[in-house]
């Protein structure tokens, strides 16, 4: 697969602890070592790319808001880029009216006026547990962290259509905060791009299902899928679905 490394950052207030759960084992399974660098600002995930880089393209990516930074990067060195590893991307431009950056948004305002307690209420099952750990370790700085999250502006169509690598896009087609329509735009406008599924449900059981369904596009990407191939979703099996989710 080329280069050997997979830098890939978390998405909004979220932790490289995740990050990990996610990708460790599928990249490993494929021969990659994944390298998750500190940092919760898109200033400091940007740095820890350039400080990644020593001379050979990296594979980069992440998750949400990390795949919006990891793409923005390799679109500003594309030479630094060897592949794109892209879960859940939430929106493509200017943030505004996205679920994501709607929900980061107010997040930040229920913390800063009400604390991460309020923030979280409802929240319940693996979710509410994996923010609550990757909320409470930004301490002071994370309703500041949710709200620059939620107007930073995603790398538009135009952008990801000159990144002329090999990009695997990962979408969970029951997640409304990160639309299967943006993943699928994402994968279309890639030169390279290929899309796999999978869902919350399996992600709440088994954290390596989307990192699976990510590191599958990608070698679906390497082997160079054709047009039919590329213009239908894939789930994380293999199986071909429609733009739904459901198999045809």
């Amino acid at each position: 697969m080329g280069s050997s490394r997979a830098v890939l950052l978390p998405g909004t207030a979220s932790d490289g602890v995740f990050v990990r759960s996610v990708f460790a084992a599928p990249l490993a399974s494929a021969g990659l070592s994944l390298i998750t660098p500190a940092g919760a600002t898109v200033e400091e995930h940007l740095a820890a790319l350039d400080a990644a880089y020593l001379g050979e393209p990296l594979i980069v990516g992440g998750v949400s808001l990390g795949a919006h930074v990891a793409a923005a990067w390799a679109a500003r060195t594309p030479e630094r880029c060897a592949g794109l590893l892209l879960a859940l991307p939430a929106w493509s431009g200017p943030a505004a009216g996205a679920p994501a950056a709607l929900a980061a948004a107010v997040s930040a305002e229920v913390v800063e006026r009400d604390g991460v307690d309020a923030a979280l209420a409802g929240v319940d099952g693996w979710l509410g547990a994996e923010l609550s750990r990757a909320w409470r370790g930004h301490g002071a700085a994370l309703a500041g962290v949710l709200r620059a999250a939620s107007s930073t502006a995603a790398p538009t169509l135009g952008e990801l259509a000159a990144l002329d690598v090999p990009a695997g896009v990962a979408a969970c087609t029951d997640d409304p905060v990160h639309p299967l329509a943006v993943a699928q735009q994402w994968a279309a406008a890639l030169p390279r791009g290929a899309l796999r599924t999978t869902t919350l449900a399996e992600l709440g059981t088994d954290r390596t299902a989307l990192g699976r369904a990510a590191v599958a596009a990608l070698l679906d990407s390497r082997a160079g899928a054709d047009g039919a191939t590329r213009s239908r979703v894939r789930d994380s099996r293999g199986v071909v679905t429609g733009p739904d989710g459901r198999g045809r």
